[in-house]
């Protein structure tokens, strides 16, 4: 059976019931220094239970570390990107870890940002170091948890540049937690049964099953990216995001018009159409993301967070 762990104010809990836990009796500092305490989190599951503290929730993936994300890699989202899930390559792209924020922080969009959008998402934390190309025959002790997150992305940045990096990588925008799930025995058979799901302002938005939806599945995702980059203990992969955030493709006819325009002239008449969008994160949305099996056997628990618009920002 899993155990869940919290990160309140800097120390760590195996949470217990949703008010009660055990203090991890360790020094770790860090996410990776965490998971090599086994003795302590075993410890701490067999200890009587307390109150839990009514500190601050933090991201219970601290940083630095490395947070490597996939993208398209669910056919609704695919879908909705006006893209064929039959044809979709396996592919990364880097956020950095200053972007990481606890389950309960606010996400916090800059002034020159006009289009931001979430996206809920399974995050596997890597237990142990691996060299390039390792050779990863199964996923025991590579995956040694699994986090909630939200890879928010700046729609109007990352479109007409045509890359990830910027779009996604500001303070705030990977909500992580609350729970970060340490996986048992049997749990990695359950993961085709966790569904995510988002709420904007208690509206469902998103709603996906990783066996109905996700197209590469962790270990075939795990063995590309060790082909060319080392993963260390504590490092967070994140693995696409079902159908349903606000970016959707426009209609056919109006994308091959689009395709004849100068890219200057397409992407201005594409965002003046997308200022009629009213699915896009606005000043004061609650969103709300969860991931678990229907039955909750694995729970990752309910994120949490308000958005708040910089000073300057359009409205």
């Amino acid at each position: 059976m899993s155990i869940n762990v919290l990160r309140i104010d800097d120390r760590w809990y195996v949470e217990k019931t949703p008010t009660t836990g055990t203090r991890v009796d360790t020094d770790a500092a860090t996410t990776a220094a965490l998971l090599a305490d086994r003795a302590a989190i075993g410890a701490a599951v067999t200890a009587a239970a307390i109150d839990l503290p009514s500190g601050r929730r933090q991201s219970p993936v601290t940083a630095p570390c490395r947070v490597v994300a996939q993208m398209t890699n669910f056919v609704s989202h695919v879908r909705d990107s006006g893209m064929d899930p039959a044809t979709v390559p396996l592919t990364f792209f880097r956020k950095t870890s200053h972007s990481i924020s606890g389950p309960t922080d606010d996400v916090v969009k800059p002034a020159h940002v006009r289009f931001l959008d979430y996206e809920v998402e399974l995050g596997l934390v890597i237990g142990r170091d691996l060299p390039v190309d390792a050779g990863i025959e199964d996923l025991e002790g590579v995956i040694a948890a699994l986090v909630v997150t939200n890879d928010v992305s700046a729609r109007d940045l990352q479109l007409p540049k045509t890359q990830f990096f910027e779009a996604k990588s500001y303070p705030t925008f990977t909500p992580v937690g609350p729970r970060l799930v340490i996986l048992e025995d049997g749990d990695l058979d359950r993961l085709g049964a966790l569904r995510l799901r988002t709420w904007f302002d208690g509206e469902l938005r998103q709603d996906g099953v990783v066996a109905d939806d996700m197209i590469y599945r962790p270990l075939e995702t795990l063995r590309a990216l060790n082909r060319f980059q080392p993963l260390a203990a504590g490092d967070l992969i994140v693995t696409g995001t079902p159908g349903g955030t606000a970016l959707k493709a426009p209609p056919k006819p109006i994308e091959i018009i689009g395709a004849l325009l100068p890219p200057a002239t397409k992407w201005k008449a594409f965002f003046k159409s997308q200022a009629k969008n009213p699915h896009y994160l606005r000043d004061g949305a609650v969103v709300e993301l969860e991931i678990a099996t229907d039955d909750g056997g694995l729970h990752l628990g309910r994120q949490r967070t308000v958005v708040r618009f910089a000073p300057g920002s359009e409205q």
